[in-house]
């Protein structure tokens, strides 16, 4: 489907074009990494040294801390995985070069966290023998690294549209059946998310679960299944202290203690006005997860509140 330019009740269709070259694709996203993958720039064309004679398109630091490597094509995939691989493993192997990089790039007190590596190929296209060595990738258990294929599309005007070809969180839903044909499809396919977290994740929701109490816990499970079927694109990440929920950057974190529950969310505060009860600006307050709003849940009575400040969160980070 084309996309159209409204003026008036007039619509134009506007034609795909591409960049010149990688390098202008790469600039744009490097002086857009927070807008659209709430990421901090850390390295441009970094290189691996002499022995393994490479440079890395982009570095970058995630919301939650973890290293991001983004690689770039202006043509359909082609050696773009495998590439991107073969940084990885070099990442893996070299975390001192990346923390000097991020020294000089953000600060020696700039916190690191290495529990995962999220991997970015960005291209107009893949084959689906990239999608297949991707799935088959994310099925092993011991693979520490979050890997993402987004797919670009340039307009003529100057628009230009990502879609998510494949993350953790939401493609892999294509390796379970539909067996229980008999439920909710919305709930099988929360189940789906929460059986692929499992069998990827270091950390687990039910480690979340079990901090909360016996009233804590059924109001926990409605949010997440609430949030898990906003879109199918959601993706669960269990952390040490919270649960953050993302589409291209997170939307909402969730850090469950024994008799409350704060979710911390995307939004701006100043522009939510007045702020609803149980909610508080923490843009100048140390807190553990992502997002400027924090809302306490204590009762089931909170539910409908929280689960608007949710829908709105994601909407506001374009889902």
């Amino acid at each position: 489907m084309p996309l159209f330019k409204r003026n008036d009740l007039k619509l134009k269709s506007l034609k795909a074009v591409n960049f010149k070259t990688e390098k202008e694709l790469q600039t744009l996203i490097e002086k857009n990494l927070d807008t659209v993958f709430d990421c901090r720039f850390v390295a441009t064309e970094f290189s691996t040294g002499k022995e393994h004679s490479g440079r890395i398109d982009s570095f970058a630091l995630s919301e939650d801390g973890n290293p991001v490597i983004i690689e770039y094509k202006k043509v359909k995939s082609s050696e773009l995985i495998t590439q991107s691989l073969y940084y990885l493993s070099w990442l893996n192997d070299h975390q001192a070069d990346f923390r000097v990089a991020v020294d000089n790039q953000l600060g020696h007190k700039t916190e690191i966290n290495w529990d995962a590596i999220r991997v970015i190929c960005i291209a107009p296209s893949y084959s689906k023998f990239d999608l297949h060595a991707v799935k088959s990738l994310h099925a092993v258990k011991s693979m520490r690294a979050n890997i993402e294929l987004w797919q670009y599309k340039l307009f003529e005007d100057g628009s230009i549209y990502f879609e998510d070809i494949f993350r953790r969180g939401s493609n892999l839903l294509n390796n379970f059946g539909d067996t229980d044909l008999g439920k909710n499809p919305v709930m099988i396919a929360a189940g789906k998310k929460a059986a692929i977290t499992r069998a990827t994740g270091k950390y687990e929701f039910e480690q979340h679960l079990n901090k909360a109490d016996g009233k804590i816990k059924p109001i926990l499970e409605s949010l997440r299944d609430f949030t898990l079927t906003l879109d199918e694109s959601i993706e669960e990440l269990p952390k040490k202290m919270y649960v953050a929920y993302k589409v291209a950057q997170n939307f909402v974190c969730i850090e469950v203690q024994k008799k409350k529950i704060s979710l911390f969310l995307k939004l701006d505060p100043k522009k939510i006005k007045p702020l609803p009860k149980g909610a508080r600006d923490v843009t100048k307050i140390g807190h553990l997860g992502t997002g400027n709003l924090e809302f306490t849940v204590n009762s089931e009575e909170d539910i409908t509140q929280a689960t608007q400040l949710i829908r709105t969160a994601f909407e506001a980070v374009g889902g």
